[in-house]
């Protein structure tokens, strides 16, 4: 079939139609074109007694003339809207508050495990003078770190900062503390602080690194904590996000949010934290920060074991959609804010956990997606899967708050042993098909 080039009327002002947008109109036609011209140098197509009348090469430069110019000017205006950012950037940077960092002695890190460990390699970072205690409950991880700077467990490779010290002693590392980074696996908190509740001043300030919900008692770190200190008022931020300890070490860019019900706190603890590599927003939305760190553990298992049944990218993408929905569905009736479930805690955590290999809990649900026993990857991971805990919960969540959570209930069903991976997909496709609203 010919190739057809539209043709306007003959008029000595639509010569460059060709070049130009322009609407049919009655008077309009279409000119057949042999196939062996649509290949031929730019040309003006004119109804006058229906033959090609060639561009006159004038013309063809004037046309191009104009495009460079408006190319020109396109980049002059993408540059001027970088260069308004950047100066708004740095007008922002330059009253920006710095005090808290400055009038900061010391920080104490709970937990010697991967997280903790970062972010203890982080704040040391951000000023040498500032001392920086980690307590741990290895002897043989506290003498790694203290002779060799290195965390022998969790990054034989990485040096730690001179001024990261590592202690089994709670009251050595409490004492005199200026803010306090809790990074005990939620299950382990509330023993481990109420063995610790004598030695915590009760303004320090707690920064919860801990994701998850208490097994038994489906409560957040932001009711464990002040629990077992016994002292309600006891202040609290929570910090998450998409982050890796490992990238963290390796000092990428990172952009985590730090919540708390006290703006001034959050804002501290903003200023503590904020630097090059890490960029810090603040929210006062602390239970969607937190219920969304916590579930998205165990959308992270369903992720996994998509994987590892080889269901393909369509399945991967449906399933994640649909545990979104899932977990924006309870937190807003618990109380969060929609636009907190958006954000970084929210889908930018979800994403990271979900898609990416370094999550533990997707390699859990990629184990479990091929086949093996849940108790045979369990006694073979140093480190804790929070979303095998958490997915307990869930069902007893979903019935408080009158909410259907199907897939992140199958998860719970799986890790029960109540029911198989590949039965856990079928049942789900066979859910009823709703209306998206």
């Amino acid at each position: 079939m010919a190739a057809s080039l539209f043709v306007p009327p003959f008029s000595p002002n639509n010569c460059l139609s060709s070049f130009l947008p322009f609407r049919p109109n009655p008077n309009s036609y279409f000119l057949p074109l042999p196939r062996s011209a649509t290949a031929a140098p730019p040309i003006c197509l004119c109804a006058a007694d229906d033959f090609i009348v060639p561009l006159p090469p004038q013309l063809t430069a004037d046309a191009s003339q104009e495009h460079n110019e408006r190319t020109t000017d396109r980049r002059k205006v993408v540059r001027v809207a970088w260069e308004k950012l950047l100066r708004w950037s740095r007008s922002l940077r330059s009253k920006a508050k710095t005090d808290v960092l400055e009038r900061t002695k010391k920080v104490v890190v709970l937990g010697g495990g991967s997280f903790g460990t970062a972010m203890a390699a982080h704040v040391a970072d951000r000023k040498s003078q500032l001392q920086v205690n980690l307590l741990v409950r290895d002897a043989q991880v506290c003498q790694s770190i203290n002779q060799t700077h290195l965390n022998c467990k969790y990054f034989p490779t990485h040096k730690l900062p001179e001024n990261v010290v590592a202690t089994t002693d709670a009251r050595e590392a409490l004492q005199g503390a200026d803010f306090c980074f809790h990074a005990v696996p939620v299950q382990f908190s509330a023993s481990f602080l109420e063995g610790i509740a004598e030695f915590v001043h009760p303004t320090l300030p707690f920064i919860s690194l801990s994701k998850g919900l208490e097994l038994n008692t489906y409560r957040m770190m932001s009711q464990i904590i002040p629990r077992a200190l016994r002292n309600p008022r006891q202040p609290y931020v929570v910090l998450s996000g998409p982050s890796f300890s490992l990238e963290l070490m390796n000092k990428l860019p990172t952009a985590m949010v730090v919540a708390s019900k006290d703006k001034k706190m959050a804002n501290a603890v903003q200023q503590l934290l904020a630097s090059r590599n890490m960029r810090i927003n603040t929210s006062s939305d602390v239970t969607g920060v937190e219920i969304a760190g916590a579930l998205k553990n165990v959308l992270a298992i369903a992720a996994g074991i998509v994987e590892g049944l080889n269901l393909g990218n369509n399945s991967m993408a449906a399933l994640v959609t649909q545990g979104c929905s899932e977990i924006r569905w309870l937190a807003t009736k618990m109380g969060a804010k929609s636009t907190t479930l958006t954000g970084l805690s929210g889908n930018g955590d979800i994403m990271l956990t979900c898609f990416v290999n370094l999550s533990r809990n997707r390699r859990v649900g990629v184990r479990l997606g091929s086949g093996e026993k849940l108790d045979d990857i369990l006694s073979s991971m140093n480190q804790v899967a929070e979303g095998i805990s958490t997915a307990g919960a869930v069902i007893a969540l979903a019935q408080k708050y009158k909410v259907k959570l199907p897939v992140l209930t199958a998860v719970a069903r799986i890790v029960d042993n109540e029911l198989t991976p590949t039965k856990a997909v079928y049942e789900l496709m066979n859910l009823p098909q709703v209306e998206e609203v």
